[in-house]
């Protein structure tokens, strides 16, 4: 029998959660629901969801603080649904451990694709596969063991710090990458304001993988937050 992944809802709106929960056993996921943070952290230490959909505004905790008491313990994908639009509210989802983020209101096919994405991200996380094999998406090819990169089967030259980045993408394929994530790993935590750095070596990179650097379609931009790497 075929295993059939597990999500917790967290929302305490209930025509949401209905929607969300309908949209989710449609496809065959099991689902546990609730709707406030201390339902969230107890189903999640009990039920050991694979992928969790969670509102930030909850009754009872802010869900960023739900966010990083989940990330003292547990490591499932956690996909972030809220009304706040804003980018900061965004980026700290993000830097507190969300893998993803969708703003209210959305489509139920946008919803199910980014689960799709969360558990390929997690899949690749439990395989270990990234430390000993190769990632490939298109014609990318990133050889984890040589480290080497190609395009279409044309080796590309990059830079210390351009590879740096293209392995930290790579590692978080399919997820938002913050800017501070990505200077704080590609650079150190003392330059995490340093915007800048990142854009100017993202261009460079979509120059040199991007068949047109203006219209990307494997570095995408996540205005005002960060960039994601596609995996399919």
């Amino acid at each position: 029998m075929e295993y059939s992944p597990l999500v917790l809802v967290v929302e305490d709106d209930p025509p949401i959660r209905r929607f969300i929960v309908a949209g989710l056993t449609s496809q065959g996921y099991r689902v546990v629901d609730v709707d406030c943070a201390k339902s969230a952290l107890s189903h999640a230490a009990s039920h050991v969801p694979d992928v969790i959909i969670l509102d930030l505004g909850l009754p009872d905790r802010d869900g960023i603080e739900v966010i990083r008491e989940l990330r003292e313990w547990t490591r499932p994908p956690i996909i972030v649904v809220s009304a706040r639009g804003q980018e900061r509210t965004k980026v700290n989802a993000l830097d507190a451990g969300a893998d993803d983020y969708l703003t209210k209101p959305f489509g139920v096919a946008e919803l199910l694709a980014r689960v799709r994405v969360a558990l390929r991200h997690l899949a690749r996380m439990s395989n270990g596969n990234l430390e000993t094999g190769e990632f490939r998406v298109g014609g990318l090819v990133v050889d984890l063991n040589s480290h080497t990169v190609t395009l279409d089967g044309t080796r590309v030259h990059l830079t210390p710090t351009e590879y740096r980045m293209v392995m930290v993408l790579v590692r978080n394929a399919g997820k938002v990458v913050t800017h501070q994530m990505l200077l704080s790993e590609v650079w150190g935590p003392g330059l995490t304001d340093e915007t800048q750095y990142v854009r100017v070596f993202m261009a460079n990179l979509r120059r040199k993988l991007e068949p047109d650097p203006a219209r990307p379609r494997l570095l995408l931009t996540e205005v005002g937050v960060g960039y994601r790497l596609m995996d399919e």
